[in-house]
Formats: structure tokens, C-alpha cells, sequence
């Protein structure tokens, strides 16, 4: 018999024709539900399969022809951490000083479809499963910035419930985009729950909240985050509450999240979180009871390379149910299939985003908006600023000045162009004016590393040079180089990335004190992610401005503010005490003495401060004198700017309880509007509070709204607290009836 020879491509086609079998399977149908493709794809998933998709790094599985997909990706203030250059916006708690959601939903959609095309770009070159590429980002931070020692509170939205609720639902809502069917990016509310420090044992702490706290303080924003706004994901915390660890927590994760909120999205647990478990929560004996239990309170994903492997184990010896896996998997793969990664292209518009949208001139036009709209004057005696921009002479000193670094903040992208401070003034004044520049002195002490060697400031000698300068502007304050995660760099009132005081460096105010000396006015600038205490500067210099960690653009948002091109308006979004004595221990999450809604003591500036270069009035406060409980209230009142000069103005909107039985905030913020008002110009300006806002919540943690006096305030920061440029604060009182 004559031997055939079967040529090797016709022996390969079997293969090729079974490898290309996948597309034909209900997962890969573009046509039917999500729900039905999702169980067609994780029906025909083995375990190790299942399991291996439940780690941030997910494999792929060739045979389905599902990519490999990364889950961690970061997106604070702009796409972070990522090898393409994209544009930085200022640091979320710079944000928050904006008290603009507009704005800042805007900034989410911008970093949204720079985050696209960097994916797109991914995808066409087969990195999906490269860490920092993907659309599934861990942000925003919604924890409540409750200690200012807390290095991460950068991070956050400030002290307050209500403004953390609205910035960040206002991220969520730009970040995920308004297709009806996809999802731009995931946003993922962190840390939940009742996280925010100490760093240092973040992986061990135990915290025990009165339940008036946790539903006063700690969970409404993560509850507007989930209800409203819709968040595609939530990162469980490292910390236990009530001695279960946040990623197995009965009451947070099942009770609250899952049954009370329907939450249908994924949960990932921060990293390493399960390995706490055994590690130093120390309540489960090995890894695979940890993973189990995990999962049992619905953490979807580990970051992590190492608990979550058990689970193979954990159901072959019955700890957990692979169907209990299969709820999990699930969910992840809904995210993904609404993020269209298993859709053509051309049926999904986000994928159409190219990549020369990265730092386009809209986006770092933003970039330079929200910087400006961040900075908050503090002081302005006399009238100092706005300068001159006649000035041929100006002295610019401080470790700040020149520290690109700095102010970009932490969890941060790289932007092709960073201007600092000294940059700013200089490309503000022209060639025409002398800028002598030194740095001074460090954040923390005098000594200098100078072409490699440590060199003591001379600093009677850096303000003899400085004296002959018509103004003097010293950026100082903190850095992230200092405050943060977890960090290893420690010096005086700094340790672990938190702050051990939040007194301003003692070498600076010493600096400052030399330049002060000369006679000269001394204008000072501050970087920083958290309240400072500056009592010699605030009685001894004329002027203050807070520019937090600005971006790429802080430089010229600084300039503009100081020589009169900008009019500012941010407000703080957290209360700047006077001394460290203000301050309860850093481990006792109890609010009580905490943020302006329950300290009674006199501070150095308060939450809602800023100054303006124009001045307002208030008048015309319209509100009922009597209100049926679980009636929407209405408010409306009329603002002024009296001044010469066009500006803007953050109107807020606080209510209280004065006669409230049990416990109850001092006062509550309930409304904001950030405005623009041409000299002379009145606006007329309308809220409208829900039942709910009018609550209070009881020693049980159940939200009630209370008989008798509502006392309605309006103005352009808190009552009771002397506001230059805002003259006045109007008030009623309303009484709720049943």
C-alpha cells in the first residue's frame, strides 16, 4: 500500500478550527444579555481556572480566548503611575478645596479617557495583563480625613460627610462615563470602612465605633457612593472593626453593603488585607480559612498573590463551595463585560478614544483651572496682595520653591511639563525682573545637601541677599515626600508617613523670622496635604496662601493668584487647628472634639475658610417658618459681590439642631454652590433639602428627623466666624412639626 503523506498545515487545522471554537459560544455574543454571558463563561471555567482569575494579576486563558487582565490601576488626580506621560491635576484634597463637583466630575472624565487610550493602546500591543493599563482604577478615597496627623488624608476629600459625598460621587459619575451600556472606567470607593490611620498599624487595628458614629460620620459618603452615584467597585480595608477584619466583616460587608444597599459591583480587598488576616488580625488559623471566609463576605478579588491560591485546596476539603466561587466570579467579569472587553471594537465608543488625547490642551487647561480654584487664601492684612507685577525685584526662598516633586503629591502621574513656583514668578514678571532665588532651608532642618555634601544654612546670610528684594515669597510647608503610605522616611514630626505634630517645621518659622527682619513683606506659600499650625506666622505675616499639592500647574496658578490675575476662592475642606493640643489621640476614632461638626474650641482657621480679593453680602433669606417632617425644605437667599472687582464665592449652606435631644453635630454642612459674580452683580441662589439631610442619627445608628428649632445658615463659610470678604452670614430658624 502506497503511504500518503499528510501535509503538516492539514494535520494543524483541527487545532486551529477547535482554538477558534470560543467565538462561537454564548460569552462571546454581543448580542445577548450580560447576565447570560457571563454564566455561559464561568460555566466552562475550571476551579484553578475560577480561582486564578481572583487575584488582582488575572491569567489568561487562551482556550476561551479570554485575555489577561490586571485589576490594579490608580486614577487619583489623573492617571497615575502609568509609563505614558498624562496630564496631573491637583491632589484630591486640593480638589476638595474647589468646592467645585462640577469641576471635578469634568477633571474624572478628562483622566477617564486618558486612561482609555492608554488601555486601547494595550490592547493593540497584547499588555492587557500589565499592571497600571488596565480600566479597573482604585480611587476614589472617601475615607473622612478625621486626624490631620493622618499622612494619607491627602488623599481624601477633607473632614466632612457631606462635601466627601458630592465631590466623590461627582468623580465616580465623570470617571465612568454616560454610555447606557459601558462603562468608561470603574470607579471604586476606599477604604471601607472607618480607615484613616495611624500607617503604622493599619495592617493590626481593631477599631470599635459607636454605631452613631459609623452612620453620622464613616459611611454616608460610601452609602451615596453605592446607592447614587453607582460605583462599579469598593476596596474593603486593612483594619477590623469590632474584631473582624473589614474584608470578612458580617456587619459591613453582608449586612450593609450587600442586603442594605444592594451592592451588585465588585469588592477587592486593599493589598495584602487577607494575608492580615492570619498575619496580624490574627483570627483565622491558616490561609485558606482566611480566603474562604473572604469570600463568604463577598471580597471578590485579593490584591495579592498568595491567600486567595488556597481556595483550590478550600474546596476540594469542603471549607467553601466552588458555587460560592462562582457568585465572585461573577461579578468580575460583569465589570468586565461592561467595560466592552469581550465586544468588537466598533461597538464599544470609549474604544474608539486615541492616544493623542493624553495631556491634550483642554485637559491641562483644566489642570491649571482646578489648581487655581484650589488655592486658599488664608490672610491678607492691609490689602498686600494682590503684588505688583511692576515689581523689579523679588526674593523667592523656601525648601517648596523649586520642588517639582512635591507638588504632584502621592499617587501621582508624570506630566511632560511640571512648572514649579520659582518658574511661575519668573514667566509672570518677564526678563525685565530680577527673581534671587534660594532654597533656604529644608522642611525640617537646616542643613543642606549641596554638591553631595551636608552644608548648614546660613540663614542671617540668605536674608541679607533677600533684603534688597522689593517682596519676599517663601514657599514652604510639608511635602509627600514626608506624608503618605506607609513611608520609611522619618524626621521631627514625622514618622511613618504621619505626621507626630502638626506644627509647621520650627528651621522654617526660624527662616521666617530672619526674612521678616529685614522689613520687607513676607509672603507665604504653603504646600501641604493636611492642616497646618502656624501661630507665629499667622499673627506676624501679612499674607498666607495654601496651595495644597497643586499639579502641574501649581507654579502659574500660584503666580496668578499672587500678582492679581487670578481672584481666589477655595475654601478649606478641612479645620486648621491651633496646636497639637487641639487634638485627641490619633488611635481614638470616637468624633467627638473631631472636625468643625464637633470641636468647640477656638482654631486658626476653620472648614469653609478662604479669602477673596472681592468682598459679598448676604440678605433675603427666604425659608418657611414651619415644615411637616419628611417635607423637602427650601431655601433660597440672595448674595451680593459689593466689591470692584469680579470673583467667585462658595456659598455653604449649614444646618443645626439647637435644642436636639442626644447627640448631634454643632452644625452640619447641608448645601455649597460655587458662583461667579461680576462687580456689583446679586444672584439668587435656591436649595433644596431632602427630608433626609434634615436628620439626625441616634445612639443605634438609625437616622431620625427631629421635633423643634432648624436653624438655617448661608454665607460664605461657617456662622459665628469672622469672614473678611464675606461680611455676613443670614440666618432662620424653622420649626419642624409632625
Amino acid at each position: 500500500m502506497k503511504k500518503i503523506t499528510i501535509p503538516f498545515v492539514c494535520l494543524l487545522f483541527p487545532v486551529l478550527l477547535k482554538a477558534q471554537d470560543f467565538k462561537t459560544y454564548p460569552m462571546w455574543n454581543s448580542t445577548l444579555p450580560v447576565e447570560k454571558r457571563v454564566k455561559d463563561l464561568v460555566g466552562r471555567l475550571t476551579l484553578e481556572e475560577k480561582v486564578a482569575q481572583m487575584l488582582n494579576t488575572a491569567p489568561a486563558i487562551p482556550r476561551l480566548g479570554i485575555p489577561a487582565y490586571e485589576w490594579w490601576n490608580e486614577v487619583l488626580h489623573g492617571v497615575a503611575r502609568t509609563p505614558y506621560k498624562t496630564t496631573v491635576f491637583p491632589q484630591a484634597i486640593g480638589m476638595a478645596a474647589t468646592w467645585d463637583t462640577n469641576a471635578l466630575k469634568l477633571m474624572a472624565q478628562y483622566s477617564g479617557t486618558e486612561g482609555r487610550a492608554i488601555n486601547n493602546k494595550a490592547i493593540r500591543e497584547g499588555k492587557t495583563g500589565d499592571r497600571y493599563l488596565g480600566l479597573t482604577y482604585w480611587t476614589p478615597n472617601i475615607n473622612i480625613f478625621r486626624d490631620p496627623r493622618w499622612g494619607r488624608g491627602q488623599e481624601t476629600y477633607g473632614e466632612d460627610p457631606f462635601l466627601t459625598a458630592k465631590m466623590g460621587s461627582a468623580f465616580v459619575k465623570g470617571l465612568q462615563g454616560d454610555d447606557p451600556n459601558y462603562l468608561m472606567a470603574a470607579a471604586c470607593a476606599k477604604h471601607y470602612a472607618v480607615h484613616s490611620g495611624p500607617e503604622a498599624s493599619r495592617h493590626s487595628d481593631n477599631i470599635n465605633p459607636s454605631l452613631y458614629d459609623l452612620w453620622d460620620t464613616y459611611l454616608p459618603a460610601f452609602k451615596e457612593l453605592v446607592v447614587k452615584a453607582k460605583v462599579a467597585g469598593v476596596m474593603c480595608a486593612y483594619n477590623a472593626i469590632n474584631d473582624q477584619p473589614c474584608c470578612a466583616n458580617d456587619l459591613l460587608m453582608n449586612d450593609i453593603l450587600r442586603r442594605q444597599w444592594k451592592f451588585a459591583g465588585y469588592v477587592t480587598s486593599d493589598c495584602g488585607a487577607i494575608d492580615d488576616f492570619v498575619n496580624n488580625h490574627k483570627t483565622h488559623k491558616n490561609a485558606a480559612a482566611a480566603a474562604a471566609d473572604a469570600v463568604f463576605h463577598g471580597t471578590d478579588v485579593e490584591c495579592g498573590d498568595h491567600a486567595y491560591r488556597s481556595l483550590v485546596g478550600a474546596v476540594k476539603t469542603g471549607i467553601i463551595a466552588e458555587k460560592d466561587i462562582d457568585v465572585s466570579l461573577s461579578r468580575l467579569f460583569t465589570i468586565r463585560y461592561r467595560l466592552g472587553m469581550f465586544d468588537p471594537a466598533e461597538k464599544v465608543k470609549y474604544r474608539q478614544i486615541p492616544e493623542n488625547i493624553l495631556e491634550a490642551p483642554a485637559h491641562k487647561e483644566h489642570a491649571l483651572k482646578m489648581a487655581r480654584e484650589s488655592i486658599v487664601l488664608l490672610k491678607n492684612s492691609g490689602g498686600v496682595l494682590p503684588l505688583l507685577k511692576s515689581a523689579k525685584h523679588i526674593a523667592v526662598i523656601g525648601p517648596n520653591a523649586d520642588n517639582k516633586t512635591a507638588q504632584l503629591g502621592n499617587y501621582n502621574g508624570f506630566p511632560s511639563k511640571n512648572i514649579s513656583v520659582l518658574e511661575g514668578i519668573k514667566e509672570k514678571l518677564g526678563p525685565g525682573a530680577s527673581v534671587f532665588y534660594d532654597k533656604g532651608v529644608g522642611f525640617t532642618t537646616d542643613i543642606l545637601k549641596i554638591n553631595g555634601n551636608d552644608v548648614k544654612t546660613d540663614m542671617a546670610s540668605v536674608a541679607s541677599r533677600a533684603a534688597g528684594s522689593d517682596v519676599i515669597v517663601f514657599v514652604g510647608g510639608i511635602s509627600p515626600e514626608l506624608e503618605g503610605e506607609e513611608m520609611s522616611v522619618n524626621a521631627k514630626g514625622f514618622k511613618g508617613g504621619d505626621r507626630t505634630s502638626i506644627l509647621l517645621p520650627a528651621v522654617q518659622t526660624e527662616m521666617l523670622k530672619q526674612l521678616q527682619a529685614t522689613g520687607k513683606p513676607v509672603i507665604l506659600v504653603l504646600f501641604t496635604g493636611s492642616a497646618l499650625a502656624m501661630p507665629w506666622e499667622t499673627e506676624h505675616l501679612p499674607a498666607i496662601i495654601n496651595a495644597w499639592y497643586g499639579g502641574q500647574s501649581t507654579g502659574t496658578a500660584v503666580a496668578d493668584v499672587l500678582f492679581g490675575d487670578y481672584n481666589p476662592a477655595g475654601r478649606l475642606p478641612v479645620t486648621f487647628y491651633k496646636s497639637d493640643a487641639d487634638l485627641p489621640d490619633v488611635k481614638d476614632y470616637s468624633m467627638k472634639g473631631r472636625t468643625y461638626r464637633y470641636f468647640k474650641g477656638e482654631v486658626e482657621y476653620p472648614f469653609g475658610y478662604g479669602l477673596s480679593y472681592s468682598t459679598f453680602k448676604y440678605s433675603n433669606l427666604k425659608a418657611p417658618a414651619q415644615l411637616k417632617k419628611g417635607k423637602t425644605l427650601t431655601v433660597e437667599a440672595l448674595v451680593t459681590n459689593t466689591s470692584k472687582l469680579k470673583g467667585e464665592e462658595v456659598v455653604q449652606l449649614y444646618v443645626s439642631h439647637p435644642k436636639a435631644k442626644g447627640m448631634a453635630p454643632v452644625r452640619a454642612l447641608a448645601g455649597f454652590q460655587r458662583i461667579n459674580l461680576e462687580k456689583g452683580e446679586s444672584k439668587k441662589l435656591r436649595f433644596e433639602l431632602s427630608a433626609d439631610q434634615l436628620m439626625l442619627v441616634d445612639e443605634n445608628g438609625k437616622r431620625y428627623e427631629p421635633d423643634g428649632k432648624l436653624l438655617l445658615s448661608i454665607g460664605g463659610g461657617q456662622p459665628d466666624v469672622k469672614q473678611p470678604t464675606s461680611s455676613n452670614v443670614v440666618q432662620h430658624m424653622v420649626m419642624i412639626v409632625k
